[in-house]
């Protein structure tokens, strides 16, 4: 059958098998057991124990526990218990965080009015809004939430505020009469009237046509229903553990082969070769992740900015686009007048007109309620210094016509003196029409400020001796202008200036809106979304004519995307993230709710927007500024920055370690690492300063670089480069100590204390180089990180413990080393990180 806005009220009725009487408590009855109650589904929620068990399947992790097993396996019982700590503190957080996001389907029954308005077998009742049913009467008045989706029967002056579903800010003046059109979006449906929107002005009454998930808001519910996004991180960490593992395994064959071809003892070097295992695993790396998350997470607080889930810091970070809802995002969701012009000698008049001509009230706060437009002429009355009380004594209101969406006008008649003022308002040509004098240069003036996305209004008005009783249609004639008002939902405060941030980034900001497109396009071009580039606007009709592949060829040059669907939105990044975009996506309103959830990171409002919008979010922006997400995006370049630097870090001591295993025996020197020393170094000089780079402050520029290519490896921009030189100089290093430690006639153990301590101490200088992976430590600054200096100090005291007391020298295999051996050992360690240092500099190491 036709679209109930397509046919009329009588016919839909029908249709519905319905009266104006309404249903009978039968019909209700069989109606509620064959369409369900009118509410939402609840999204199928995971139990605890599928969420918990959830954490334990990354690749990471798994290593890990197969580390876990190993270090038992040798001996290793300490290292053993801290990577289960860390795997147990990773799940626990994990848990935590995926458990709190559950509740976005349930946060949308909130919506849902809880009592309505019905009228069945001719009698008004109240009824629990999920009794509804298709075919009943509902009864609406000013500040009604709406219950169902219904065609209207009955209106009077009656508007609603759609702005949670379509994204206009401005109340809709509703019709009775059908609406021609196939596939017209909700916002252009102006008959019906859709469940969670209110009733902004007059009363109603409509016939439901749909309930629960049949509605608007059921179908926006049903688009929540995605598989979650991998984050940039989390797709390069799993490219990262896979090649990890390989590696790893193919090592610790190759060391066990070379020691038995060695004639080695097969358990000794079984048990070095998982050592060795252990210790190319960077077993930290989740710690040093979960913890820089965090940490970026609560500095974002005090940028008003809530995260929800931790991997959206890191996600920001990564970002290429962001895809923004215009109202209550860019702009204020608060109509606002912006110009207006008076007849000569006719400014005061019009002021009060602005406070007269309208039916605004003020709640038990002081705060306006009505008409978005309306209350917008009356804050610009009283910018005017026009009070309420005072122009409601100087022209005391006597009658009303109110505004209908036929004549486009509403008039009220004032008492002025001895005699009678009329004031009357409306669309700019159906003012013109009862003029006095028809004049084309006023139409002129509306079509320059309509350009410019302002919606105008006219005003204009009489004075009469006698009083009309009563006031009639007919009373509209032969008016003089007064003047007219160009209203607009203005652009935030530094959205210009964030937006010229991003541009500097890197990163495109995208307009998404189910506004109209001239009045899009205008607060485009004031918020230089396109920068100096003319702006390229597409329709959400226009958008429907174009399949997948069309769209995809022309998404990267379009900056504004008009009178969009929920649908459309979700194409349109879907388009973007094919072609290997990062996407952001903010929004504040129910219609926003589905293309938050798809987009790499969904951000909401947090005061304008909705429950539904900030659940399926990662991030919340507590001030609801567009421009605290540059600072989001900063703050996540820095947490990117500082895992690449631990990773950095990490193998390459790591790497270091292996080549001294693996070829001493190459150049005849004893192995000088044992199993113990390995898996301190690995727990000691990994760990704790790994979790002190995760702290690292942004370097300088972080915001003026183009954002991470989404197809990057953490290795790119010479970081294995990198990675490489560190751990042959660490090595070159160690084996000059042993030659060293072997001319002077050294004993083996103390070979081994020499060169296990050189190690310690150039891993400890070598995290303090790569806490500036792109200049010199000594020009970014060596106290810019406290956190770790005092990490390289207590590590070097607890080395300095392992040498020289008994109980230690035993367990650790070391021996305490003289003066001469101590100085060696010195001497070489700070050569090599002076070597690690200027190894910055090599061409095609920008880090």
């Amino acid at each position: 059958m036709q679209p109930y806005y397509q046919i009329t009220a009588e016919q839909a009725i029908e249709a519905l098998a319905s009266t104006s009487q309404g249903l009978t408590a039968a019909e209700v009855a069989r109606r509620r057991a064959e369409f369900g109650l009118n509410m939402l589904v609840a999204a199928k929620q995971r139990s605890k124990w599928t969420i918990l068990l959830g954490q334990f399947k990354d690749v990471m992790i798994l290593i890990l526990i197969v580390a876990a097993v190993i270090s038992f396996f040798v001996g290793e019982h300490i290292d053993a218990y801290v990577i289960i700590g860390i795997i147990v503190a990773n799940a626990v957080i994990g848990f935590f965080q995926e458990y709190n996001a559950e509740e976005s389907m349930k946060k949308l029954q909130q919506i849902s009015a809880q009592h309505a308005i019905t009228i069945r077998e001719g009698v008004h009742q109240e009824v629990d809004a999920t009794h509804l049913v298709p075919g009943d009467m509902v009864v609406l008045e000013a500040g009604n939430i709406i219950p169902a989706d219904g065609r209207l029967i009955r209106i009077s002056a009656f508007k609603t505020q759609e702005a949670i579903l379509t994204g206009e800010s401005h109340a809709i003046e509703k019709v009775i009469a059908s609406v021609q059109g196939n596939d017209l979006l909700p916002a252009d449906q102006l008959n019906m009237v859709f469940k969670g929107t209110v009733v902004a002005n007059g009363s109603g009454q409509m016939l439901v046509t749909s309930t629960g998930m049949q509605t608007e808001i059921g179908r926006i519910a049903g688009l929540l229903e995605q598989d979650a996004t991998i984050t940039p991180l989390q797709q390069r960490l799993k490219k990262f553990s896979k090649v990890l593992v390989v590696a790893i395994i193919a090592i610790s064959v190759l060391v066990f082969g070379y020691g038995l071809l060695r004639g080695e003892q097969p358990l000794a070097i079984f048990m070095t070769a998982l050592s060795l295992a252990v210790a190319a695993l960077p077993e930290a790396l989740p710690a040093v992740i979960t913890v820089g998350l965090a940490n970026g997470a609560a500095r974002m607080v005090g940028h008003n900015a809530l995260i929800r889930k931790l991997p959206a810091v890191e996600t920001l970070g990564s970002v290429t686009y962001i895809c923004t809802d215009k109202t209550g995002t860019l702009t204020r969701n608060e109509m606002s007048v912006e110009k207006a012009w008076a007849a000569q000698e006719s400014e005061d008049l019009l002021s009060y007109a602005c406070m007269l001509n309208n039916e605004v009230h003020s709640d038990q706060h002081g705060r306006l309620m009505g008409d978005p437009t309306e209350t917008a002429l009356v804050r610009h009355a009283e910018s005017q210094g026009i009070r309420r009380e005072d122009a409601e004594s100087k022209y005391p209101l006597l009658q009303t016509l109110p505004f209908d969406s036929e004549r486009m006008r509403m008039t009220t008649l004032h008492a002025y003196q001895d005699r009678y003022l009329l004031l009357v308002k409306g669309a700019p040509s159906r003012i013109t029409e009862v003029l006095q004098e028809q004049r084309q240069d006023l139409l002129d003036q509306n079509r320059e400020w309509a350009r410019q996305g302002l919606r105008v209004l006219f005003f204009a008005y009489k004075i009469i001796d006698q009083r009309p009783d009563p006031l009639t249609l007919e009373d509209e004639h032969s008016l003089l202008f007064l003047g007219m008002a160009g209203m607009i939902d203005p652009p935030r405060e530094n959205v210009i200036e964030a937006i010229r941030d991003c541009r500097t980034a890197g990163i495109r900001v995208v307009m998404i809106t189910g506004d109209q497109p001239l009045t899009a396009t205008s607060i485009a071009e004031r918020l230089e979304i396109a920068g100096t580039r003319l702006i390229k606007t597409l329709t959400g009709k226009e958008l429907m004519d174009l399949d997948d592949a069309q769209l995809q060829a022309i998404v990267r040059e379009v900056s504004v995307y008009a009178r969009v669907s929920p649908e459309q939105k979700l194409k349109i990044i879907h388009a973007l993230q094919s072609q290997g975009q990062f996407v952001a996506m903010t929004g504040d309103g129910v219609n926003d709710a589905p293309s938050l959830k798809q987009a790499d990171i969904g951000v909401a409002m947090g005061i304008t927007g909705t429950d539904v919008a900030k659940e399926a979010s990662e991030m919340v922006l507590l001030d609801d500024n567009f421009s605290t997400i540059v600072k989001a995006v900063k703050e996540g370049r820095r947490i990117y920055d500082n895992i690449r630097k631990f990773i950095a870090y990490v193998l390459s001591c790591n790497l270091g370690e292996i080549l001294v295993i693996a070829l001493a025996p190459v150049f005849g020197l004893a192995i000088p690492l044992l199993p113990i020393h390995i898996l301190w170094i690995n727990l000691v000089t990994d760990g704790l300063p790994g979790v002190a780079l995760a702290a690292q402050k942004a370097e300088k520029g972080i915001m003026n670089r183009q954002p991470v290519p989404p197809g990057q490896s953490l290795f790119a921009q010479g970081l294995a480069m990198r990675i490489a030189v560190t751990a042959i100089l660490m090595a070159s290093a160690a084996f000059l100590l042993q030659f060293l430690a072997v001319r002077h006639n050294m004993t083996v153990p103390t070979q081994r204390t020499m060169v296990f301590t050189m190690l310690c101490i150039v891993q400890l200088g070598n995290a303090l180089s790569v806490s500036s992976l792109r200049q010199s430590v000594i020009t970014a600054g060596i106290f810019r990180n406290v956190p770790l200096l005092l990490t390289i100090v207590l590590t070097t005291g607890l080395q300095v413990l392992l040498l020289y007391v008994p109980a230690l020298t035993m367990l650790f295999k070391t021996v305490p080393l003289s003066t001469d051996s101590l100085s060696l050992t010195a001497l070489v360690s700070v050569g090599c990180i002076a070597a690690i240092e200027l190894s910055k500099f090599i061409p095609g190491q920008k880090g």
